[in-house]
């Protein structure tokens, strides 16, 4: 991928009428000022962020040819809903319907932007996220939650998704602390039906307080989906991944510049990789991964099934 790349343009909020939501639905859209036939990527935050998070990853993608598009969940810290709240034990769900509004309103969040106006290419459609987002997205790729016995729940996969980037993503909920199995009964997951291409991205330092298990517990959606899919294991990396929640922000405890950078790369040409399977002269991803796997110092190591 060349080093250039062409302005952004970026619009917020964006609002969504979101009836029985108790809020409507506030979006950023993002996108290059130039260019035609542009896929999307809808971005769902982690616990607590919003639609102004993940600038590091938002604005690089849009940079590189992507509409992006960044809806506020009712978690965040910029709505104030309590934890008694009665929608909160239902914020998962309505994160998850976030998602499926923002697909369904493609026309709408277009029209927001000057001159964005018949420039999407809405049959190349990727979900991303971080931590509680990459779950929120991952139900849109086929993963499930399970009920109280171990049964799959309701399949809430969306067909217009081709593909997937998966940041810190949660696994078996076989492994949650007695907090998170109380309180948190929807992060039991199952990936056995997780099936489109995605990249799953773990750090090897990432120790989170919801689970009995070490990092590797963050590498289980890649061992226990089918193929098709990359796992990014990134060397000295926590929850942030080295910073892709914001720039300086007080959350981020292992800041690394070098480590934000190698993800906007990657993760940028994987995307364009798996939305655009035909285009075999595209070597984006095949060169990204070539340098990663011959540098003398990694920052990570890949994986692929």
């Amino acid at each position: 991928m060349s080093d250039s790349h062409p302005a952004i343009v970026s619009v917020k909020p964006v609002i969504l009428p979101a009836p029985g939501r108790g809020e409507d639905l506030q979006v950023r859209v993002s996108a290059p000022v130039t260019g035609g036939d542009l896929p999307v990527v809808v971005f769902s935050h982690g616990f607590g962020w919003s639609m102004d998070g993940y600038a590091p990853l938002a604005d690089h993608w849009a940079a590189h040819g992507f509409v992006v598009v960044q809806p506020t969940h009712l978690d965040s810290r910029t709505l104030g809903i309590p934890h008694e709240d009665p929608r909160f034990p239902e914020i998962w769900r309505i994160r998850i319907e976030d998602l499926k509004r923002v697909l369904d309103e493609l026309a709408v969040l277009e029209a927001s932007v000057p001159g964005l106006t018949g420039r999407l290419d809405r049959h190349r459609i990727a979900v991303a996220g971080h931590s509680w987002g990459a779950q929120t997205a991952s139900t849109l790729l086929g993963a499930r939650v399970l009920d109280p016995d171990g049964a799959p729940g309701e399949d809430l996969s969306d067909p217009r998704v081709k593909a997937g980037v998966l940041l810190a993503l949660t696994g078996l909920g076989d492994d949650l602390t007695p907090f998170a199995a109380e309180q948190l009964p929807f992060m039991r997951p199952s990936f056995t039906t997780m099936t489109p291409p995605a990249l799953i991205v773990a750090g090897d330092h990432d120790q989170s307080q919801l689970s009995t298990r070490g990092p590797d517990w963050f590498t289980d959606p890649y061992t226990y989906s089918p193929g098709n899919k990359t796992l990014l294991t990134l060397y000295g990396a926590e929850h942030s991944l080295g910073g892709i929640p914001g720039y300086e922000v007080a959350e981020t405890t292992d800041e690394s510049p070098a480590r934000v950078a190698l993800l906007q790369h990657l993760t940028t040409a994987f995307l364009h990789s798996a939305l655009y399977p035909e285009d075999t002269g595209n070597t984006d991803w095949q060169t990204a991964t070539a340098a990663l796997e011959q540098d003398p110092d990694p920052l990570g190591k890949l994986q692929s099934k």
